[in-house]
C-alpha cells in the first residue's frame, strides 16, 4: 500500500501590514481590545491587484524550492480557498497555467472556508493512497480582505490575507496517518458571506458576518472532539504529539481547545498574534513557518486542524 508524505512546505504573506494602530483610525476600536480578545496584533493586506492565484503561486514556489523537485512531476493541484479570482475556471487552474505544467490527475478548487486545507490535504492524501497520483501541491489561500467591511469591527479586526502550500508525495513509509472531516450545515448563519452574482447585479451581503460567541462555542468543542476522535482511530495517543498546528482564529480558541486536549501552548505553534485569521492559509502559513525556523523536524508527531464556515471542520494526524 502506498502512503502519501509531505515533502516540503511553503508561505506567502502580501508586503502591506495592517495594525492594530491601523485599525483605531479606522473604526472604533482599540490596540488593547483587539490584543486582549483575539490575541491579533497585526495582519497582511493583499494589493488591491494582487490576486488569490499570485500569492498561491509564491507560496507553491517556495514549497518547490525546498521539496528539489522538477515542477513537471506535480500532477494533481488543489487550493482550498473561499475567496477564488473567478466564478471560472478554478484558482487551481490558473495557477497550473502560471506555473506552467501539465497536471495528469487534475486541478480544482475546494471550499470548506476556514478547514479548506485540511479537507484539500485529506483529499490528496486520498489520490496518492489509490495511486491516482504520485506528487501533490496542495495550497491554502485566501484574500480575505475583499469580502471584508471595513466599518464593522466586530470582523475587519479578525481577518488577513496569505497563501499556504504543502507538497504531498507517495512514499512508502506513513506520513499522513489519517484525518477526519466534517460538516453541519445547520449552523450557516453564525459564519457566512452570502452574497452572489446574478444578472450582473450582487445579490446578498457580499461581506463576512459572524456571530463571535457563537463561533467560540463551537470551534473549541468541535477542535476538541475531532482531535480525541482522530486520535483513536488512528491508535496514536495525544500525550506524545510533538506539536499542534491549529488554525489560527482567535488566541482564545487555541489556548481553550489546546487545555481540553490537555496540551501545554509550548507544543502549539501560533502565528496569529502576527497573521490575523486567514482562513484556508492559517495552517499550512503556521507549519511552513515552524519548520523552517527548526521547531518541526522529521520524525515529529503534527496535529492540525481547523474549523470554519458551513459549519466544516476536520483534522490530520501526520509524521513528518
Amino acid at each position: 500500500m502506498k502512503f502519501s508524505k509531505i515533502l516540503a512546505t511553503g508561505s506567502y504573506l502580501p508586503e502591506k501590514v495592517l495594525t492594530n494602530q491601523d485599525l483605531e483610525k479606522m473604526v472604533e476600536t482599540t490596540d488593547e481590545w483587539i490584543t486582549e480578545r483575539t490575541g491579533i496584533k497585526t495582519r497582511h493586506i493583499a494589493a488591491n491587484e494582487e490576486t488569490t492565484c499570485d500569492m498561491a503561486y509564491q507560496a507553491a514556489l517556495k514549497a518547490i524550492a525546498m521539496a528539489d523537485i522538477d515542477v513537471n512531476q506535480i500532477d494533481l493541484i488543489i487550493v482550498g480557498t473561499s475567496t477564488p479570482d473567478a466564478v471560472m475556471p478554478s484558482t487551481a487552474c490558473y495557477l497550473q497555467e502560471k506555473l506552467g505544467i501539465k497536471v495528469t490527475s487534475g486541478a480544482f478548487d475546494l471550499q470548506a472556508a476556514c478547514s479548506g486545507f485540511i479537507y484539500a490535504l485529506n483529499t490528496a492524501d486520498c489520490y496518492i493512497k489509490t495511486e491516482q497520483a504520485k506528487t501533490a501541491l496542495v495550497i491554502g489561500v485566501d484574500k480575505l480582505s475583499k469580502i471584508i467591511d471595513y466599518t464593522d469591527r466586530g470582523t475587519c479586526i479578525l481577518f488577513g490575507d496569505g497563501a499556504g502550500a504543502v507538497i504531498l508525495q507517495a512514499s512508502d513509509e506513513a506520513g499522513v496517518l489519517g484525518s477526519k472531516i466534517y460538516a453541519d450545515g445547520s449552523y450557516t448563519s453564525i459564519l457566512e458571506c452570502g452574497g452572489a452574482v446574478n444578472q450582473g447585479q450582487v445579490m446578498g451581503n457580499p461581506y463576512v458576518t459572524m456571530d463571535g460567541q457563537a463561533v467560540f462555542k463551537f470551534a473549541v468543542r468541535a477542535l476538541s472532539n475531532v482531535a480525541k476522535d482522530l486520535a483513536e482511530s488512528v491508535k496514536v495517543d495525544l500525550g506524545g504529539i510533538d506539536w499542534m498546528v491549529p488554525h489560527q482564529a482567535n488566541i482564545r480558541i487555541i489556548e481553550s481547545t489546546a487545555k481540553m486536549l490537555k496540551l501545554p501552548l509550548d507544543k502549539v505553534v501560533v502565528t496569529v498574534d502576527r497573521h490575523g485569521n486567514t482562513s484556508a492559509a492559517s495552517i499550512p502559513l503556521a507549519l511552513d513557518e515552524a519548520v523552517r525556523d527548526g521547531r518541526i523536524k522529521r520524525g515529529d508527531l503534527i496535529l492540525l486542524e481547523g474549523v470554519g464556515a458551513g459549519f466544516a471542520w476536520g483534522a490530520s494526524l501526520i509524521r513528518f
